[in-house]
């Protein structure tokens, strides 16, 4: 058994592509290996700037002899099929094999002996495939070939190959360069050729050549040196693991160095500073003992330097210099134009073209800080919990009620604690607005501008400096947040109203316009914000109707769209007016408006966000599985929650859904599902639905004149939950069994419903629970199809009562298992 080592040199590979492409090398090669019949006893990888490189241990000296078989036609068949079969396989008719099936047919067998092949061949072969078809994110071509969008590509261009098999080279040519046993050391310290002897000795001879192959070594080197030399100092080092994987893959002799800069940049914000040197620079930044920023770094050379790196350092040291200079010019550019100017030139972006520009999602957001906090969704104690399910008026919405004069103030929660009052809910609302009006004005900063990933945190340091209030400099900085799982999830009341207006706006407005994510695609990163959503209202206890604030929404866009249409209409028809000789203030009058209500592009807007509701829950729906799934809820428990119908409070929601998951794990739980299923397959195999359900009139014994026989006792009733209240009732006298299951009915209903209004579920499912004895004995005792009429009606009409029942609290058809 021998080892292969092939090493692909080439110009300097992004370290970001390196772990990857050193994944892909091994997948490709093994591919390739197995294709041939060889399979390697292990696969190593190797990758620096310089170079991609593997060893595959333990290869046989040739692929095994194969012999294949293959069944032709029979002996006594056509000439042409025969002729077919032999072009196939290559062979003469004296070649082919004659065997008899068991039909007593003489069928012919072309056996194909195929030697074994020199592993040395297959390993050509291997590699060169792997190179022609290897996935780099973005390759090139070069040199003469290049003109020939045939030619071989790469990263970089391909300077050298090495390809040993044992100790002898294997011959393979790529590009014009051919393989053989030498490539080149660290491009400083050891310029020139070196010759490897095979695989046992590469990496020790880069190693003594100051190249280190091994990607998971040089990343060690560069954290424990990085943090290493910032303790020297007195100093931390900000842990950054992206950073030492970049600097890893930029360096094959990695030394950390320690750097200082001028104190008086930190007059600067601590993110600019570190950002600047992070994506600038790739520095570390450190901080004090107090673990304020330090004017420290750290930076990594490619070069263990005779002077220990003071070079090195005040070169970086310079250019960093440089680098802060621009920083704080821009900071204090930014700080000489108010926010509020600022905000003036969102009007000139687009947010999007269906949904305007940055300006009008700000007015949008603001009133929707302003309301949640109004309406007492969220309040100065953020997760005591306050608010309620339900929203009046939460329907649909036509194009009549869509004028410009509507206002999120006309929705109001149907029950539940009343709006702030007093002059802390006034405080808490303007900060709320006032945060929300500011929160974009960053966008259009000369440091947003050059360092986009600052956007809100940029926002935050100018409204402190300008004096707003904590509360407000706070939302304006944390509004973004949560951006994915393990973000800070903010608390403080004027930032979650911030950050929760910002993201419905966003979520809304895109499923109003018909733009929701599908499958795979989710350009504006909507799923992302629905996980945001749901972060801040489990954590914060917010209690809001998902429908209720849709609306709410709703009429906010739908507002904004005509307002705009209005005005660019109404311009250009006073035009056509003042151009025909007609007063252009009749675009002012009553009919005018009216008219213009009416116009189809109005009327589509419109409907579209009205149709977009019950998706807009749906998602959400989706989106609360996918989250907590981490915590062990189970997705089908929030179907059968969710499709009960009204539930969008998603608080009550996964209260609900976490104690019917802790009944339905138990003993009385699962056999209580059981007698649910079986209860509801008789129901339906007899065609009944237990929400529309046959019942008994009260009192009655006699059979009604104008039914059928045995259906007298019966009548349709709409499941409203007004018959679930009144005692279950016989027209003869029942079996012990049955009685008991009414009796039970009859006993636990009411207070199971009581529970669910009280949001008591645990109650809920245990009144529920107490049922299962008179289930199990119903069941056990009584035959529900009975040859009498009369008690057959009734005893389906007790089952179909138990279902609706049990529907009160979740849809159990939904429960898997």
């Amino acid at each position: 058994m021998t080892d292969f080592l092939l090493e692909l040199l080439s110009e300097e590979i992004p370290a970001r592509m390196q772990e990857k492409a050193a994944a892909d090398l091994v997948r490709l090669f093994a591919a390739e290996l197995g294709k041939a019949g060889l399979t390697a006893n292990a696969i190593e990888s190797f990758v620096t700037p310089r170079r991609l490189a593997l060893i595959a241990r333990d290869l046989p000296l040739a692929t095994d002899a194969v012999s294949e078989e293959l069944k032709g036609p029979r002996a006594d068949a056509p000439a042409q099929a025969l002729a077919g079969f032999l072009s196939k396989t290559g062979l003469t008719r004296e070649q082919l094999v004659e065997r008899t099936d068991a039909k007593g047919n003489v069928v012919l067998f072309a056996v194909i002996e195929r030697a074994g092949r020199p592993t040395p061949d297959v390993l050509a072969d291997a590699v060169a495939t792997v190179v022609r078809g290897f996935p780099w994110p973005k390759a090139m071509r070069w040199g003469a070939a290049s003109l020939s969008p045939e030619s071989p590509r790469w990263v970089r261009p391909l300077q050298g190959i090495v390809a040993l098999f044992g100790e002898e080279v294997v011959p393979i040519e790529i590009a014009g360069v051919a393989s053989g046993a030498a490539t080149v050391g660290h491009r400083f310290h050891h310029p020139g050729v070196i010759t490897i002897g095979s695989a046992a000795d590469y990496v020790e001879k880069l190693e003594a050549c100051h190249v280190i192959v091994d990607a998971e070594r040089r990343r060690r080197i560069v954290r424990e040196g990085a943090q290493a030399a910032a303790a020297a100092a007195g100093l931390s080092l900000v842990p950054d693991e992206g950073l030492v994987a970049e600097n890893a893959g930029l360096t094959e002799w990695p030394v950390p160095l320690l750097g200082h800069f001028d104190p008086a940049f930190l007059a600067v914000p601590r993110e600019v500073i570190q950002l600047t040197m992070r994506t600038n620079q790739k520095y570390f930044a450190c901080t004090d003992a107090s673990g304020a920023l330090a004017p420290a770094f750290v930076c990594t050379a490619n070069i263990a330097a005779s002077d220990g790196g003071t070079a090195i350092v005040a070169g970086n040291a310079k250019v960093l210099a440089a680098r802060l200079s621009d920083a704080r010019f821009f900071w204090e550019q930014d700080l000489k134009v108010p926010l509020l100017e600022r905000a003036k030139k969102l009007s000139d972006i687009v947010f999007h073209e269906k949904l305007g520009t940055v300006a009008d999602k700000v007015e949008r957001v603001a009133k929707l800080a302003r309301w949640l906090v109004e309406e007492g969704i969220i309040s100065s104690s953020p997760a005591k919990g306050r608010g309620t399910a339900g929203v009046a008026g939460g329907g649909g919405v036509s194009a009549t009620d869509a004028s410009p004069a509507a206002h999120p103030s006309t929705l109001r929660f149907a029950d539940g604690p009343p709006p702030l009052a007093g002059e802390d809910g006034v405080a808490l609302a303007d900060m709320a607005e006032q945060a929300a009006r500011l929160a974009k004005a960053d966008l259009v900063t000369g440091m947003v501008g050059e360092f986009p990933e600052l956007q809100g945190v940029m926002g935050g340091y100018y409204a402190r400096a300008e004096g707003f209030p904590d509360a407000v400099a706070d939302a304006i900085r944390d509004h973004y947040k949560p951006v994915g799982q393990g973000d800070d999830v903010p608390t403080a009341p004027v930032t979650v109203a911030v950050s929760l207006a910002d993201k419905l706006d966003t979520i809304v407005g895109f499923f109003g316009v018909g733009l929701p994510p599908s499958g795979s695609k989710d350009p504006f990163a909507l799923r992302r914000a629905a996980l945001g959503v749901l972060q801040l209202v489990t954590l914060n206890n917010i209690r809001f109707s998902l429908n209720g604030f849709y609306a709410l929404a709703l009429r906010d866009h739908v507002s904004r769209f005509v307002g705009n249409e209005m005005r660019r209409l109404a311009d250009a028809d006073s035009a056509s007016l003042a151009r025909a000789g007609t007063s252009p203030f009749m675009v002012t009058s009553p009919e005018y408006q009216s008219q213009f209500l009416a116009r189809p592009e109005i009327a589509s807007f419109v409907d579209g966000f009205a149709k977009a509701d019950d998706a807009f829950v749906d998602f959400f729906a989706d989106r609360l599985k996918v989250q907590q799934r981490e915590a062990g809820v189970r997705h089908d428990l929030i179907d059968a929650v969710f499709a009960l119908g009204g539930e969008d409070d998603l608080v009550r929601l996964l209260a609900r859904v976490k104690a019917l998951q802790a009944f339905v794990e138990t003993t009385e739980g699962s056999n209580l599902l059981a007698g649910y299923r079986r209860a509801g397959n008789i129901l339906r195999k007899e065609g009944i639905d237990p929400f529309r359900h046959p019942e008994l009139v009260s009192g009655s014994r006699e059979p009604q004149a104008a039914e059928p026989e045995g259906e007298g006792m019966l009548k349709r009733v709409q499941h409203d939950g007004t018959e679930d209240r009144a005692p279950f009732s016989f027209p003869y006298d029942p079996d012990p069994a049955e009685a008991a299951l009414a009796e039970a009915l009859d006993a636990q209903l009411p207070l199971a419903q009581q529970a669910i209004v009280d949001e008591t579920f645990a109650v809920a499912m245990t009144a529920l629970s107490v049922l299962r004895p008179a289930i199990d004995r119903f069941f056990d005792d009584v035959i529900v199809n009975a040859d009498d009429p009369e008690r057959r009606s009734a005893r389906l009409a007790l089952l179909a009562k138990l279902v609706a029942a049990m529907h009160k609290v979740a849809d159990f058809s939904k429960i898997e298992g």
